[in-house]
């Protein structure tokens, strides 16, 4: 197996896309990532992780607070916006304050302010998790993510034609 065919696998898992967002020495940063992940409920942990040769990975390892914008489906460029290498990320967008002070994306679906809690050596990522401190939902923007699948953007199917899993699986899982 080499990383290309393990990548092209991977690939397969559909996930959501979220922005990190946070200030280091005053400058804004931010980078989309597909790596997110919730870790614990009764301390509320999430995770993401970030390539180590990521550029601004040094600052992502020196901030404490940061947030996680969950995208919507009509959030495509502003994706494509913070995933790229250079340029100004911030460009023509007015940063929100959130309660800790943490820069935030306008009209994201979810918004998670997080302490930073730990970080593991993940390969070459490191993982990043943090307490979420506060969480602002936005209503009209439920239910429709962003998610990414097989190198592609997607939208979910109408959610008529969702189902539910069994009860007893929602207990043993912790969905």
């Amino acid at each position: 197996m080499n990383s290309r065919e393990f990548r092209h696998a991977l690939g397969q898992f559909p996930t959501g896309v979220v922005i990190a967002t946070a200030r280091s020495a005053g400058r804004l940063m931010g980078m989309t990532l597909s790596s997110f992940n919730s870790v614990s409920l009764e301390l509320p942990l999430v995770l993401f992780s970030v390539l180590r040769q990521a550029r601004g990975f040094a600052e992502w390892q020196a901030v404490d607070r940061y947030a996680i914008n969950v995208l919507t489906e009509d959030q495509e460029k502003l994706s494509n916006q913070f995933a790229g290498a250079g340029g100004d990320k911030w460009d023509g967008i007015a940063p929100g304050n959130g309660d800790s002070g943490v820069p935030t994306l306008p009209n994201a679906a979810v918004v998670f302010e997080c302490q930073a809690h730990a970080q593991f050596d993940g390969g070459d990522h490191v993982i990043f998790v943090g307490r979420v401190t506060a969480m602002h939902q936005h209503a009209f923007n439920r239910g429709r993510p962003l998610v990414f699948f097989a190198g592609r953007y997607r939208q979910l199917a109408d959610p008529a034609g969702a189902h539910s899993p069994p009860p007893e699986a929602m207990l043993l899982h912790g969905w």
